[in-house]
């Protein structure tokens, strides 16, 4: 069917006539794929996450330009695309992409910064909040009809303000964390990234500590790192064991960032106090994992930037993206740049 209908495109209505093939996997907001269809042949699979359905495969083959969320384009499916100019994942984290080899077959890839950071360091610290003072915990308690007398210490929290946060990972992200920690509860700030960040030092009074040091001095420790080789499993059974045994442990990074099993041991044997989590090492998390049934430990869906009004501006700038690459333009976000010098030697 898809030949057929390229076929009519082709013949009946002119080679000038035919949009450009695209195709978005898993999330586009509903006003971004009417801007596309508007622009460009475009199909949609909400579900896909592996290479079994024989329909995505067959208009892969015609595929110019991919607008993705979660599935992995590496060797096997851009075996599949052979006519694929780039790749647009719809986030700021692309460790579903294999860069490399998008990179040898001169195929773009970008992402979508910038327009999810205020959105996620307010879920973030929201999921610190929440984690200190037992929000979710006592929402239970109170709805299961368990607050009939007057509260007792053993249901008490612990201050946010005037404590100290320990942020890994000093990026945009990070830093609009480290803004509401500094401005909205006079915490003080310690840091550790690849690189020193003098305006965050003088805007927040930020201080640069190494890893194990941050670990040791902070109250709260925020996981904000991108997954890559470097940072896969960096916080393990070493790293929980250097925190303060009333250490709150915050990931919003990805999964895969820490030992998830040293997590649960570290909270089980009590190495640390709590966690709230908006990632896990397999997402959706499986129903068996012991930090489900861990009441000092908030979970999330993931969903640090799941706004609608965030949602929409990271589709709408994947398919920016996506349409300045397809019109020879260098795309606003592009990641591999030596891409594009290639290209403009063509």
């Amino acid at each position: 069917m898809f030949i057929w209908n390229t076929f009519l495109q082709y013949y009946i209505f002119g080679e000038e006539e035919m949009k450009k093939k695209v195709i978005a996997v898993n999330r586009l907001e509903k006003e971004a794929k009417e801007m596309m269809q508007d622009k460009v042949d475009l199909s949609f699979f909400p579900n896909i996450d592996s290479l079994e359905n024989e329909v995505f495969l067959a208009e892969l083959q015609e595929a110019e330009g991919l607008i993705n969320l979660d599935l992995n384009v590496n060797k096997q499916l851009l075996d599949h695309a052979p006519k694929l100019k780039i790749v647009s994942n719809v986030s700021v984290g692309y460790n579903n992409l294999d860069i490399d080899e998008l990179t040898k077959r001169n195929i773009m890839a970008t992402n979508t910064p910038g327009v999810l950071d205020d959105t996620v360091a307010d879920a973030i610290f929201g999921l610190l909040i929440a984690t200190a003072r037992r929000i979710p915990e006592l929402d239970h308690y109170v709805k299961a009809r368990k607050w009939t007398e007057k509260l007792t210490s053993d249901k008490y929290g612990v201050d946010v303000h005037h404590k100290t946060l320990g942020i890994i990972g000093m990026g945009r992200i990070g830093q609009a964390i480290a803004h509401r920690a500094h401005f909205g509860f006079h915490m003080n700030i310690l840091y550790h990234n690849r690189s020193r960040k003098p305006e965050a030092e003088k805007k927040y009074n930020a201080e640069y500590r190494s890893l194990d040091d941050l670990l040791k001095e902070s109250d709260f420790v925020v996981l904000m790192t991108p997954l890559t080789k470097e940072t896969e499993g960096m916080i393990g059974a070493r790293e929980f064991s250097l925190m303060k045994e009333t250490a709150i442990f915050i990931n919003g990074s990805r999964g895969k960032t820490i030992v998830e099993k040293d997590l649960i041991e570290a909270l089980q044997t009590k190495k640390i106090a709590a966690a709230g989590l908006d990632v896990f090492e397999k997402e959706p998390v499986e129903p068996d994992n012991p930090l489900l049934d861990m009441p000092n430990v908030v979970t999330l869906p993931h969903i640090g930037s799941s706004t609608y009004a965030t949602e929409l501006k990271m589709s709408l700038l994947a398919c920016e993206n996506v349409l300045a690459g397809l019109n020879g333009e260098k795309p606003p976000n592009l990641i591999n740049e030596s891409v594009w010098e290639n290209i403009k030697k063509q």
